[in-house]
């Protein structure tokens, strides 16, 4: 069924875990997901990123991907990941997103949170949740203008009583598409931030995290992991591996046929950590 991210982020803060938002790129793995999240039953996130949204349009991607989250018989949030452009954020809950991120972490706080109160004040006539980010979570790969900033715990709580946003994305050490190593969590600023607002909380590059981390994390305030790269590397050895095998196979249903499984693997694997 298909819900906002407000709907699955209540029962998750009161029951003390987390729900896995991945980033998808196509009908495959998306399926994989809901698979995945249907065999766990357990809710799930379809996030799509700016790559997928330069890729094709709002438009085609609610086509594809709302249908799948209607149909499933465990809740589905359909959310936009880091956006930020305002009329590209509305343009999405047009075309039926279900949640949004404005992505105002490059921008002082004070515009920061004046962007989030424009896209709450838009999104509450859809019944759409908002997402913001306070600090600035970095990526170890592409995007080398966003910076690397810890959440300052003032400005989380500005953004948390003056943007009203449904869930903010903080950063204590976590970092975007980290493919083989891991990073040590700031824990003295996440207990500080955790202590100081009483909104959920969002974790973003979940694949460079320790599992012990995710653990610890997904029990107190987090309450959303972004999970992206172990996905995306699940899939591209998988088909590596088929064309390896046999050098002959080049029918794309083949390929997916081979590569669904092991994505819905590891998307239960990251559901079933996160708590669910």
């Amino acid at each position: 069924m298909l819900v906002n991210l407000k709907q699955i982020m209540a029962p998750a803060l009161s029951n003390g875990y987390a729900v896995a938002c991945f980033n998808v790129f196509g009908y495959e793995d998306a399926l994989a997901v809901v698979r995945a999240a249907e065999a766990r039953n357990a809710s799930v996130i379809l996030s799509i990123n700016l790559d997928m949204v330069e890729f094709m349009p709002f438009s085609h991607i609610c086509g594809m991907f709302r249908p799948l989250a209607e149909d499933a018989n465990v809740p589905v949030c359909l959310h936009l990941d880091h956006h930020y452009d305002l009329e590209g954020v509305k343009k999405a809950i047009h075309s039926g997103f279900t949640s949004v991120m404005y992505d105002g972490s490059q921008l002082p706080i004070k515009e920061n949170v004046a962007g989030i109160q424009e896209v709450v004040a838009f999104a509450k006539q859809y019944d759409v949740s908002v997402e913001a980010e306070v600090g600035s979570v970095p990526y170890a790969t592409g995007r080398d203008h966003i910076k690397s900033v810890l959440t300052e715990v003032d400005e989380a709580m500005i953004m948390a009583k003056q943007g009203l946003p449904d869930v903010i994305a903080i950063s204590v050490g976590n970092i975007h598409r980290l493919e083989n190593e891991k990073v040590d969590i700031n824990y003295q600023r996440y207990d500080e931030l955790q202590a100081a607002i009483d909104i959920p909380l969002v974790i973003h590059g979940t694949s460079g995290i320790k599992e012990a981390d995710i653990q610890k994390l997904s029990k107190s305030a987090v309450c959303k992991f972004n999970i992206g790269t172990c996905l995306r590397q699940r899939f591209g050895t998988t088909i590596r591996q088929a064309l390896n095998d046999d050098p002959h196979l080049f029918d794309r249903l083949d390929l997916m046929n081979k590569a669904l499984p092991a994505v819905q693997e590891e998307a239960e694997r990251m559901i079933t950590l996160l708590g669910q």
